[in-house]
């Protein structure tokens, strides 16, 4: 057998490279070394420091007035501090609850209380619904159609599930604050 890299060897040099690598008119010159400066301009760097964490906030729970709570059921004297709703836009879900809540005689305190009780059930949706509990509306009443005893439009009008969800509230819970403080301690209502 014979072995074709026999003898084969890398050559050093290639006959006639000089004449290659130049082409006649071309020549390449430096001119001497380049040197790049970089200058600051009066810019200057400081360590970021944070600011210092403010204080905790101590939220401290207070029992509901009685000339603001409205009828009470006995089931709930205490309620847990609810943040300020603010007022609601004309026209919404809000604002509708606002002008029942208003309506039975209850105070601002009451309506702060179900803008939480509700935002955390339904996030204020008249379409929410529970697909593992079958739970529906606002008030995400179980079953939904429990609300048809306020009107037969009890699937889309927010008046209907409202009217329904504080008649429930009222009677289970003797008001807003009440079942919010049964939400908090319970995770339901």
């Amino acid at each position: 057998m014979v072995n074709p890299l026999a003898g084969a060897e890398a050559a050093t040099s290639v006959p006639g490279a000089a004449s290659v690598l130049t082409a006649p008119g071309q020549t390449l010159t430096v001119a001497g070394a380049a040197v790049t400066v970089a200058d600051r301009d009066a810019y200057g760097v400081t360590e970021y420091v944070p600011p210092p964490p403010p204080p905790p906030v101590v939220v401290e729970e207070t029992a509901a007035p009685e000339a603001t709570s409205g009828a009470s059921s006995g089931t709930a004297k205490k309620s847990s501090a609810a943040p300020v709703a603010g007022t609601p836009d004309p026209g919404s879900a809000k604002a509708i609850a606002a002008e029942i809540v208003a309506s039975r005689g209850w105070g601002s305190d009451q309506y702060d209380c179900l803008v939480s009780l509700w935002q955390k059930e339904s996030g204020w949706n008249v379409y929410a619904s529970n697909r593992s509990s079958g739970a529906y509306g606002i008030p995400q009443a179980l079953p939904g159609s429990k609300m048809g005893s306020v009107g037969a439009d009890w699937q889309t009008n927010p008046a209907t599930q409202i009217t329904w969800g504080l008649n429930y509230i009222g009677g289970r819970y003797g008001n807003p604050c009440g079942a919010w403080g049964h939400s908090v301690a319970n995770n339901w209502y």
